[in-house]
């Protein structure tokens, strides 16, 4: 992509639909780091009886720990050393898996039986995914209001 579609930090800032097609994709970007630390807290939490907020405080941990990871490998790739990398990913990422954990956090404390829940169970798998989703959902004007002012996940195409 030029950078007029994708965006810096200072310049060429996308606009309307490139700067939401942006935005969707630094959010699925965060999900899929936040949903794979997300669900294995969960799971884990889940199968060893913890309480709900031992359960949470690994998922968020792990959310926290995939996100950052899936953006530190790239950005090393780039020629940053870890130590340059971190950062960026931090600046990157922080707000938007914030918003996301709060979201899909809260939506699996609020359905009834889903943190009692076994792993075998539907309304596990299914509170889950919706609770995901949703986060999805509120996270996209997020990022897409962060990248616009050059911020979040603006920093790492500012790289490019």
């Amino acid at each position: 992509m030029d950078h007029a579609t994708h965006g810096t930090a200072t310049t060429n800032r996308p606009t309307g639909p490139a700067l939401t097609k942006l935005a969707i994709s630094a959010t699925l970007h965060c999900l899929t780091g936040c949903a794979i630390g997300e669900v294995l807290g969960m799971v884990i939490g889940t199968a060893l009886g913890w309480t709900d907020l031992q359960t949470v405080a690994l998922a968020v941990g792990l959310a926290f720990l995939f996100g950052y990871a899936f953006t530190i490998g790239p950005v090393m790739r780039s020629g940053l050393t870890l130590r340059a990398a971190i950062p960026v990913a931090l600046a990157a990422d922080t707000i938007s898996i914030t918003v996301m954990e709060i979201v899909d956090n809260g939506i699996m404390l609020l359905v009834p039986g889903a943190m009692e829940a076994g792993l075998d169970s539907a309304l596990f798998w299914g509170a889950l995914a919706f609770a995901l989703f949703v986060a999805f959902v509120v996270t996209v004007p997020v990022n897409r209001h962060l990248i616009g002012r050059g911020k979040g996940h603006a920093v790492v195409h500012a790289m490019h």
